[in-house]
């Protein structure tokens, strides 16, 4: 993974996870709660980005197969 990929998705989550510890230490739970979807979309995007990518899927027995007509080529 690039290392510079990295350290920017570490600084974006110190900055995320560290305004919403400041902020919830100052009282501002109200403030917080809605925010809390965002918090966990953050940490899942976070976790996302972190992982190496999948490898596609190649066909199985290397053999082609033929196209299924679409709705709007005449399929009924």
């Amino acid at each position: 993974m690039d290392t510079r990929k990295t350290v920017i998705t570490a600084i974006a989550v110190i900055v995320v996870f560290g305004w919403s510890a400041a902020m919830a230490a100052m009282g501002h739970a109200t403030v917080l709660a809605p925010l809390a979807p965002v918090l966990g979309l953050t940490v899942q995007q976070v976790a996302r980005a972190l992982r190496p990518p999948a490898t596609a899927p190649g066909p199985a027995s290397g053999r082609r197969v033929a196209p299924v007509p679409d709705a709007g080529d005449g399929a009924r």
